[in-house]
């Protein structure tokens, strides 16, 4: 694991960028593809809009991008708490992204028909073993859950399924959401965690092993990849 501290969550960002155009240059000289997990949330918006402005979106060849969800919440893709739909007001509305390398998690459809169709187009990329993201951007939220593994879910636990639906009595809605076990075959995974609220968490989840149930992102452990978390100074003030 590797641990990365900036002074505020725009410094963070500014790294994060950095970094993910870096790696999405590195793969692409010797792979014809990126396959890119993206998160929701708010802790992702100035990302995104540093991804789509220069210096950063001229670098990246936005026609080898394939572009998937880590989760999503069953509202419609015009509903503000859609993730796919924030990710295309920061991001993919301002670059030239190739629409049929785009997967969102379709939402006029049953949550359970969702997950069956969108653990179909991964098994259209990756197979049964190796690898299988290149990046998975993943936030955390300050209960310590990641993606829609949410502590107490039995979701955390899936050991085949790649994606899930489930309903979450505490937000009154179905959720979707990519598993463990396919995320922890990608490559990268990289964390993107900022703010005081955060700090708790932050300790329990790095410092504390052992308790995915109470904080899930715990069991976000890539098997022969790299983790990486992008966190500011008041995210990481229990673990400096």
């Amino acid at each position: 694991m590797q641990l990365h501290i900036q002074k505020d969550s725009t410094a963070v960002s500014h790294e994060l960028a950095e970094w993910i155009t870096s790696n999405i240059e590195k793969t692409l000289a010797s792979k014809d593809r990126f396959t890119w997990v993206v998160t929701g949330g708010n802790s992702p918006k100035l990302l995104y809009e540093l991804l789509a402005k220069a210096p950063y979106r001229d670098r990246i060849d936005w026609s080898k991008l394939h572009i998937f969800w880590g989760d999503e919440r069953a509202v419609p893709f015009d509903d503000s708490r859609n993730n796919a739909r924030m990710t295309y007001e920061q991001l993919l509305s301002h670059v030239p992204v190739v629409k049929e390398q785009v997967h969102i998690m379709k939402t006029d459809i049953s949550p359970e028909a969702s997950a069956a169709d969108y653990e179909k187009v991964l098994h259209g990329y990756f197979g049964d073993s190796g690898e299988t993201f290149d990046l998975v951007l993943n936030g955390m939220g300050d209960d310590g859950h990641t993606l829609s593994l949410f502590p107490g879910t039995e979701v955390i636990h899936e050991t085949k399924a790649w994606v899930k639906s489930f309903w979450l009595p505490a937000q009154d809605m179905f959720r979707i959401t990519l598993t463990a076990p396919v995320v922890n075959r990608a490559h990268q995974v990289a964390f993107l965690t900022f703010g005081a609220n955060k700090a708790h968490a932050l300790q329990e989840v790095l410092k504390n092993a052992g308790n995915v149930d109470q904080y899930p992102s715990q069991i976000i452990q890539p098997a022969s990849g790299e983790l990486h978390w992008f966190v500011d100074e008041a995210a990481a003030a229990g673990i400096q």
